[in-house]
């Protein structure tokens, strides 16, 4: 096998790995200015999906050498704090959740929410798809598999989107928490799906 289809499939995870870095940079600083917990909370997973992302790219390192090869144990041990990190996010999110509506807290402005999750739908679902594309090219079931669970990034964009949009538009005052519900799902979710690639269990995301 070529060289060249590994070193795209290496590059699309760099990519992703820096992309996340400015994406929870700019999340979570808005997202404290503006005292938006979604948005606050969309940057913590993009932090998550940085190590994430570490651990595709050395997998991808693997199976250039080696297609056959077992997860390193480098790979094990980040897909274990990538899903311990996913649930302390989830119990975090919680925490903010009732704190907020406790104190009747709300966003001074979702805007910044409705720019970041626009951008990041338009970068994952392009990740997704060429991701995919080099997947098939390569026959990898890993490299697929890691496309398909790109969906996740774009489903939460879309929660972010959602959540952003009603409240900057109707001021619904549960707007935000009810966003972060959906946020505190999805990084369940993602925090499962990470312990079991790690005992070896194959997992597509299919059922998201």
């Amino acid at each position: 096998m070529e060289r060249k289809p590994y070193n795209v499939a290496y590059g699309l995870a760099i990519f992703t790995i820096a992309y996340n870095i400015l994406e929870g940079l700019v999340s979570i600083w808005f997202g404290i200015k503006d005292e938006t917990l979604t948005l606050f909370g969309f940057g913590a997973d993009s932090f998550i999906e940085v190590f994430s992302g570490i651990g595709i790219a050395i997998m991808i390192l693997r199976i250039r050498q080696n297609a056959q090869s077992p997860k390193s144990e480098f790979e094990i041990t980040a897909l274990k704090i990538t899903g311990t990190a996913f649930y302390l996010l989830s119990v975090g999110l919680l925490a903010g959740v009732i704190l907020n509506l406790i104190n009747h807290q709300k966003p001074t402005t979702t805007l910044v929410g409705v720019i970041v999750s626009l951008i990041s739908i338009a970068v994952m679902v392009w990740l997704m798809n060429a991701k995919k594309k080099i997947g098939r090219q390569l026959n990898s079931e890993a490299i697929l598999s890691d496309a398909n669970c790109t969906r996740v990034c774009v489903y939460m964009s879309v929660v972010l989107l959602a959540s952003s949009l009603i409240y900057e538009f109707t001021g619904f005052a549960y707007a935000d928490a009810i966003g972060t519900t959906g946020l505190i799902y999805f990084s369940v979710t993602e925090g499962k799906e990470a312990f079991e690639k790690a005992k070896g269990k194959a997992c597509n995301c299919d059922h998201c």
